[in-house]
């Protein structure tokens, strides 16, 4: 609802471009209710009148979760293949302007897939209103025409030959998934081709993916070190207390056993005190120690934590960081 037009503009390069404001009703709960959408459609020079159009249309639906992060790609093909009979192929990408987070990421394909296809199932639905008033209409004409009608309403697989025009070839090939040095490329022509959900794995952002797939897996060894380390260093201080409250326990009783009653009872006792004595202060300086260890260990970790990360940082393409941030 609420469709405005804007007219076509002529640009320096040969297209033509025009954006059009409409508003669209959601069903998501998740989102309100409608949704105002600025689409800009953009027709290429190498479109030809009465046998070809080439218009690629970004979609930007305003007012919906995290509709600044992404925008939608739509490039419609429309050939003609007999005198009343014409081929439409659409092909779609999901662009980013910002990189999401994982969860935030699948929520966005997710729903832009689903609201993808009601929309293409819903144009499906209206193009076949028209073949059928079309149809309509050729079955109260003369059997003559009646039989020169039906008979381009048939499905072609190909194109005629006249239609293959060398600079048309770039922009009816089939969709493909550009490297990132074709993407600059592409987008100064008329083939900037789309992606689909069908070849992932021939995404430009797989290498990306799979770097940071490597990144998370080594953080993750070096949190379960670092827990692994804890844990040890919490079994020496469990001991370490509990060696305390032995000789607290084991003092105690005794003393209420009996106490010395000559000199060299006293100086046995004294004597096997400071045995005890010396030997648990050896203990609890190999504990002492032990800790230290755990703890250079510890600190020895995340400093090169640290440095792989910052050397990962700094060691990157500041033109390929500027690409994917932007």
């Amino acid at each position: 609802s609420d469709i405005i037009f804007h007219p076509w503009k002529k640009e320096e390069n040969g297209n033509q471009t025009r954006v059009i404001l409409y508003t669209i009703t959601l069903t998501n709960p998740l989102a309100p209710k409608t949704a105002t959408v600025t689409e800009t459609q953009t027709m290429y020079k190498a479109s030809q009148e009465s046998e070809c159009y080439v218009i690629d249309a970004e979609v930007l639906t305003h007012d919906v979760p995290y509709h600044d992060y992404f925008y939608t790609i739509n490039r419609y093909t429309l050939t003609r293949v007999a005198r009343n009979k014409s081929r439409l192929r659409v092909s779609t990408e999901l662009r980013y302007r910002k990189q999401p987070w994982g969860l935030v990421k699948s929520f966005i394909e997710k729903n832009f897939w689903s609201g993808l296809e009601d929309y293409f199932r819903h144009l499906e639905s209206e193009l076949t209103k028209t073949e059928s008033t079309y149809l309509a209409e050729v079955h109260r004409q003369s059997p003559k025409e009646k039989v020169s009608k039906q008979s381009t309403v048939r499905r072609r697989k190909r194109a005629h030959a006249h239609l293959r025009v060398p600079h048309l070839e770039e922009v009816l090939s089939p969709v493909t998934t550009p490297t990132d040095e074709d993407v600059a490329h592409r987008i100064k022509h008329v083939a900037g081709s789309t992606q689909t959900r069908h070849i992932p794995e021939e995404s430009p952002s797989g290498f990306h993916l799979q770097s940071v797939s490597k990144l998370l897996l080594v953080i993750s060894f070096v949190l379960v070190l670092l827990v692994i380390l804890n844990m040890m260093l919490f079994y020496k201080l469990w001991m370490l207390e509990y060696t305390t409250q032995t000789l607290t326990a084991w003092q105690g009783l005794r003393l209420q056993e009996r106490l010395p009653q000559s000199q060299t009872e006293w100086a046995q006792l004294l004597e096997s005190q400071q045995k005890y004595h010396d030997s648990e202060l050896q203990k609890w300086r190999e504990i002492i120690k032990s800790s230290v260890m755990l703890l250079d260990q510890m600190k020895d970790s995340l400093i090169n934590l640290q440095n792989g990360i910052g050397s990962r940082d700094f060691g990157s393409d500041p033109e390929e960081k500027r690409k994917r941030f932007h």
